[in-house]
């Protein structure tokens, strides 16, 4: 399923994009696609209504594509996860995870404006491939009990300051929690319409240029890990959103720093997952 909530910031609607195409409308199912949606079995409740052909269509005219998940209880990301990209920023291969925290309130939808914070000189783009847990999940012991905890995948944007990141603080939280820097969506896609997570195309321009062309199969730790990993640490609950880290091609890597600035837009995707587009303004 390809689960979506439409509707102004605050007022979204939860929906299901069918395979035709048609959007479904999951209002009669839940209030919104949340922590508790999953904790409750929303997932199987609506599969069952989509499947005995229960949901109306939603006209979506007009409508804005909110994040596909209401804000998550938190959002953990995982550093340097691409050798390429770690290789480019100088950074050493990592032999554990690498595990930061973002602000939930960053989590905005997939077509929103991104907002280049007040006093930033080095706004940079990551695309990544986001996982929301679905089940809460503490000492998993294997990578089948962890993937069996995700309910669904979604293209993340995870919007980094790296003056803020890297030179005002020794922890990585300040330049990844500025407003509005996490656009995610359009879709959280469930794990029945992915044959394999580790085999995704991932691709992100700036301005119409390709930076970043990767796939999750060059991640240095796969999905399983990372969640099987963190549940050694911390109790992931229903809703938790899971950002597993980008390749290469962000513009702290590349010649002169391109950062990004007021006007620019960018345009992401990942197979499976849909595309995303922002245009950047100043705060």
């Amino acid at each position: 399923m390809k689960l979506l909530r439409l509707g102004a910031p605050g007022e979204e609607r939860p929906a299901l994009r069918a395979d035709d195409g048609r959007t479904l409308d999951l209002s009669g199912i839940t209030d919104d696609i949340n922590g508790p949606f999953f904790a409750r079995g929303g997932l199987a409740r609506a599969r069952a209504a989509l499947d005995a052909g229960q949901l109306a269509a939603l006209d979506t005219t007009g409508l804005r594509t909110g994040a596909p998940v209401a804000r998550p209880g938190k959002v953990v990301c995982v550093g340097l996860n691409y050798r390429d990209h770690a290789e480019e920023t100088g950074a050493a291969i990592p032999e554990r995870p690498v595990v930061f925290m973002k602000d939930p309130g960053t989590v905005i939808g997939p077509y929103d404006q991104v907002l280049v914070p007040r006093g930033s000189r080095s706004t940079d783009w990551e695309v990544e491939l986001g996982v929301v847990i679905g089940w809460r999940a503490r000492y998993l012991d294997s990578h089948e009990a962890a993937l069996a905890c995700v309910a669904g995948y979604a293209v993340s944007h995870d919007v980094s300051e790296r003056e803020f990141q890297l030179d005002l603080s020794p922890q990585w939280d300040l330049g990844k929690s500025c407003e509005t820097f996490n656009p995610l969506g359009p879709w959280l896609v469930t794990p029945d319409e992915l044959a394999d997570p580790q085999a995704l195309g991932m691709r992100l321009s700036v301005n119409g240029v390709r930076r970043q062309d990767g796939s999750t199969k060059d991640m240095i730790f796969h999905v399983a890990e990372i969640i099987r990993y963190l549940s050694q640490y911390m109790v992931l609950e229903p809703g938790d959103l899971i950002n597993t880290g980008t390749p290469a091609g962000v513009a702290l890597g590349l010649p002169g720093r391109p950062y990004l600035r007021a006007g620019d837009t960018v345009e992401l995707s990942i197979d499976g997952l849909g595309s995303q587009r922002q245009t950047f303004a100043a705060a």
